[in-house]
């Protein structure tokens, strides 16, 4: 069988695998064990960057077939740099003796496993390394472009797969989210353990430092902590949080910092120490009236896509639903309270 028609039959397994399945594991081990078969290679693994935000950007395995675990975990590399150098030099990098070459790393572990030569090409999602795709041979090889060009193409496979299982987990994460929200609205109408509450969800749920939600005093002009979820007592105490500061979040938008080591923020040296580096303040409002910010703050460099600040905003303004539902009743018990009064003055006129 020609190679090309064994190329297009495996494409096609993997498409099929990708459309019908939302486990990310089962996919990309079909990636890698096609890889060695249709090839007639030792080995192939595929290392994921473990987090686009992480200043090392170490590689981690998403899934190998053939090699031991000795030498699967035989050393941290540098992820972005080993990318970025593929990506500038032609999209792959063909060695013929991985136990000498200076390109790659752990020259007496590739010895050691039987390791002669090794074709790299990256793993790209939305245009974004991710990671790489490694064949590995028993024996010397010098690879062709043909062969360059499939592995590319099983490893475009395995970035489909893995934005597919991530867009998938965000839906299921977002509705879960959006779900437990609404159930603490109609839990408690009291307004701390709704706040609080909130806060703790969005915090696990987006993987975060922490969560606060302030509240505007209107004498003061002060933001005023009300809820707060994973930072500590110190940095909480840090001082008084000016409303003047957050203009662009009482004009209804969002405020998104990337880096706070690269903004001319108040707290700076505060932040950095309790180790936020992005962080986002939303708009809690009320009959579109800004009464508050909710803030949420990561320890890694964070991209915020729209989507996310579009969930994040609908979920502040439930928490200003859910502060006008408990000033309502609030209101209300006030509003009996004196009623209740007011028939026990009647009654003692009789």
């Amino acid at each position: 069988m020609p190679k090309s028609d064994e190329y297009f039959k495996i494409f096609s397994k993997i498409s099929k695998s990708i459309q019908s399945s939302s486990d990310r594991e089962e996919i990309l081990t079909l990636i890698v064990e096609s890889a060695v078969e249709s090839m007639n290679a030792k080995a192939c693994s595929l290392f994921l960057i473990r987090s686009r935000s992480d200043n090392d950007g170490l590689f981690y395995p998403a899934a190998q077939v053939g090699l031991s675990e000795s030498y699967i975990h035989s050393g941290p590399a540098k992820g972005r740099d080993i990318t970025r150098d593929i990506l500038m030099k032609g999209g792959y990098m063909a060695v013929k003796d991985a136990t000498v070459d200076p390109r790659v790393e752990n020259h007496q572990a590739k010895k050691k496993e039987g390791i002669a030569s090794l074709l790299v090409v990256p793993v790209i999602a939305e245009r974004d390394p991710i990671g790489i795709l490694a064949l590995y041979t028993a024996e010397p090889r010098d690879f062709t472009k043909q062969e360059a060009d499939f592995l590319r193409a099983l490893a475009d496979q395995g970035g489909i797969a893995i934005m597919k299982a991530h867009s998938d987990y965000r839906q299921k994460r977002n509705l879960e989210l959006l779900a437990s929200v609404s159930e603490h609205l109609s839990s408690s109408l009291d307004i701390k353990i709704v706040l609080h509450l909130m806060t703790s969800e969005i915090t696990q749920a987006f993987d975060l430092l922490g969560v606060t939600i302030r509240l505007m005093d209107e004498r003061s002009r002060e933001l005023k902590l009300v809820a707060s979820y994973g930072l500590s007592e110190k940095y909480l105490n840090k001082g008084p949080v000016c409303s003047d500061r957050i203009q662009t979040v009482l004009k209804d938008k969002a405020e998104v910092i990337d880096d706070v080591a690269t903004y001319a923020i108040d707290y700076q040296a505060e932040r950095k120490a309790e180790g936020i580096v992005s962080m986002v303040h939303l708009p809690i409002s009320i009959k579109g009236k800004v009464i508050g910010i909710m803030g949420l703050y990561s320890d890694t460099k964070r991209v915020i896509s729209d989507d996310d600040v579009s969930l994040l905003s609908s979920i502040a303004r439930q928490c200003g639903l859910a502060i006008q539902n408990g000033s309502l009743y609030l209101q209300l018990e006030q509003d009996k309270k004196n009623l209740e009064e007011e028939i026990w003055g009647h009654k003692s006129w009789f």
